[in-house]
Parts: structure tokens; C-alpha cells; sequence
């Protein structure tokens, strides 16, 4: 039990339990199978919230190219699911049966080495992992090493995501292009399209997401995690103290390019496509949003907001599709200007107070959820 209670304070596991019986309970007794495939869908984006929190809230590094890493991810599983859908039985009517429709349509005549190992399931999970990290670790080097830090990082992964994007256009015959991977049909023949089959993804996802909440919550309250935080106030004073810097923010991007690569699998599995829509620079962009209106100081927070902002924008983009955009950079200066702790700041300093005035058991205080913001001494 104590270990219970030095991973959550009680006022944590309150909020825990609350999050877990939404989407364990709430929402899969209210919703029909379509609009909780919708809720699953925004719930991958809350991997990659989760992994801005620990990146950019604690560690101070802000990245605007988290979609790399969940295309990446989502990528590894589609090429999997589109090899297991392209036997030569099912391919029999093209020039070349066994290869993935798209390569039979840009004249490609053997499936390329790099997709081979792309058969096997259990490459295949360990390279949803570990490709997005390898990656992240190249860029994280590259960057930190040189003390490249600030807005030029954020710039610099806006321009790799750019380019990743250009890309997998550019290279269709192997990527699928601007189409991305799609007719995506089964996992180790179990038809993903079925409404059981997507009610079953909604909760393996559901439960992938609360166990990354309890990682994530482990840092955030291990000393490394305290690290973080003053390294993001007093990085100086962190390098004089003869602490490696660099290394750290390598570590905790990586690790927050891996939560994203989960969040791109299981997105891929449940939507049943990836496309480079979804790692240029305006998902990753929305990605930095869902994470700053929930709180990028708060785990709990950028789960909501990667919630409510998807909702939010499902159902204004329906109504007024051109307008949504604005509303987007809207709601973000917003926050920056109104709001910089995002609705978990909002929830602590107005809804918990008035919580405690009404039971009496409620402190008051400002939530020991959120990490020190007064510079690391």
C-alpha cells in the first residue's frame, strides 16, 4: 500500500479513479459503437499529450514535431496489417500478387527489403517502439549536445516534421504517398473492422493509456523527474551542480517520442489508415494545443484536453469547417494569454477551492499535481 501511496497522493488516485471510470465505464454505456471508435481516436492523441507534459511542462523542452513520432508508430503497425492483408491470394488480380496494392500501382515488382521484416507481429512491436526512439535519440544528440534548446528546437522539429512529410509523399511507392496505408482489414486474421473488434481496441487502448499515465506519473514524481523540473527553471544551475544536461533532455525525448509512437499504433488499428496527414506540422502543432488547454503541467489535464479539444473540434469542424482553424489558433493564444496552466490551472485555483468550501475537505491550496513552477534552488 505504501507504494500505492508514493505514486498518487489521495486527491491523485481520486482523479485516477475518476478518469479510469469514464472511459472504462461512462462512455462505453453511452456512447454507440461509432462515436466511441471517435473517443478511442482521441484518446491516442493523449499518449502524445502525456509525453508533452513530461517533455515540454517538466523538462521545458517544447517540441512541434510529436507527429513524427506518432506517424512513425502508425506507420510500423500499418505495414504490418498491410502485409497480412496482401497475400498473393487476396493480390491475385494484380500484375505483381503478394506486394501491397500500391507498389503494383507505381510499377514495383518486389516488395523492398526494409518491409520484410514487417511480417513478423513481434518485429513489428518492437519497432513501433523502438524505431520513433531511435530517431528521437538521433535528433535529440544532434540538438542537445550543441545546447540547442528554446524556440530554435521547436523550429527544428517543425522542419523535420516538414520534411518527413515530403517525404512519404514524394516516395508513393513505398509509403503509399499522400494516401498513406490504407484498406487495412485484419490483425493475425481477426477483422479489425467489426463493431466487436473496434469495442475490444477501444479498451485495450483505454487500458494502454491509464498504464502510460501511471509511467508517466513515476517520473514526474522520481528524482529525475525533480531534475526536470529544475533543470527547465535553473538548466545552469543543473550543469554546474555536474549533472549531464543533455543527456537528460535526450532521455525524456525519447521516451516522449515513444508514448507518441504508442498513441500512432493504436490509432492506426482503430482508425484503420496512416497517412502523412498526421505528421506534418499541423497535427503536431494541434498536438502542443491539446496538450497546453488540458495543462502542460498536469498528466491529468492533457488527457482532457486531448478529450475535449478532439470533441471540440469533431463537432464545430461539421458545422463550420472553415472556421475551425481560426478557432484553433484562437483557443491557443488563449491559453498562452488567459490561461497558461491550461483547465487543470483553472480547475485548481477556482473549481477545487469552491470544492472545499462546499465539503470542507478539499485544501485549497494549489494542487501538488503541479510542479514546482518557482525556480529549482
Amino acid at each position: 500500500m505504501k507504494a500505492f501511496d508514493v505514486l498518487f497522493s489521495k486527491r491523485e488516485w481520486v482523479a485516477f479513479f475518476i478518469l479510469a471510470a469514464l472511459i472504462l465505464v461512462v462512455l462505453p454505456s453511452l456512447l454507440d459503437v461509432f462515436r466511441l471508435n471517435l473517443i478511442g481516436k482521441y484518446l491516442t492523441y493523449a499518449f502524445v499529450a502525456l509525453g508533452l507534459v513530461l517533455c515540454w511542462g517538466m523538462g521545458g523542452i517544447l517540441s512541434l514535431g510529436q507527429g513524427i513520432f506518432f506517424g512513425l508508430g502508425g506507420y510500423c503497425m500499418a505495414m504490418f496489417l498491410k502485409l497480412e492483408a496482401s497475400t498473393p491470394e487476396a493480390t491475385a488480380i494484380q500484375s505483381t500478387p503478394g506486394i501491397p496494392d500500391f507498389m503494383d500501382w507505381n510499377q514495383i515488382t518486389q516488395l523492398p527489403f526494409w518491409w520484410q521484416p514487417f511480417h513478423s507481429l513481434a518485429f513489428t512491436l518492437v519497432a513501433i517502439i523502438a524505431v520513433p526512439m531511435i530517431f528521437a535519440f538521433i535528433i535529440g544528440a544532434a540538438m542537445f549536445k550543441r545546447r540547442v534548446g528554446g524556440v530554435y528546437f521547436a523550429i527544428i522539429t517543425q522542419a523535420i516534421a516538414a520534411i518527413l512529410t515530403i517525404l512519404i509523399i514524394g516516395q508513393q511507392g513505398y509509403t503509399g504517398g499522400v494516401n498513406g496505408i490504407t484498406d487495412l482489414r485484419t490483425l493475425l486474421g481477426w477483422d479489425i473492422r467489426t463493431d466487436d473488434a473496434k469495442v475490444v481496441l477501444y479498451f485495450v487502448n483505454a487500458f494502454l493509456l491509464l498504464a502510460c499515465l501511471i509511467l508517466a506519473q513515476g517520473v514526474r514524481i522520481s528524482k529525475f523527474g525533480r531534475l526536470l523540473v529544475a533543470m527547465r527553471d535553473r538548466e545552469d544551475r543543473v550543469r554546474f551542480s555536474g549533472y549531464s544536461v543533455a543527456n537528460f533532455k535526450i532521455f525524456i525525448f525519447c521516451l516522449s517520442a515513444g508514448l507518441a509512437a504508442i498513441g500512432g499504433a493504436m490509432f492506426t488499428l482503430q482508425v484503420g489508415f496512416m497517412s502523412p496527414s498526421f505528421v506534418g506540422i499541423v497535427p503536431s502543432i494541434e498536438m502542443v494545443i491539446f496538450c497546453a488547454v488540458g495543462g502542460r503541467l498536469s498528466l491529468f489535464g492533457a488527457i482532457y484536453g486531448a478529450l475535449i479539444v478532439n470533441y471540440a473540434k469533431t463537432t464545430f469542424s461539421e458545422s463550420f469547417p472553415e472556421l475551425w482553424l481560426f478557432a484553433m489558433g484562437g483557443l491557443f493564444i488563449g491559453v498562452v494569454m488567459a490561461f497558461p496552466n491550461g483547465l487543470a490551472g483553472l480547475f485548481h485555483d477556482h473549481v477545487e477551492p469552491a470544492l472545499g468550501r462546499t465539503f470542507g475537505r478539499f485544501r485549497s491550496s494549489r494542487s501538488d499535481d503541479t510542479p514546482a513552477t518557482e525556480p529549482a534552488q
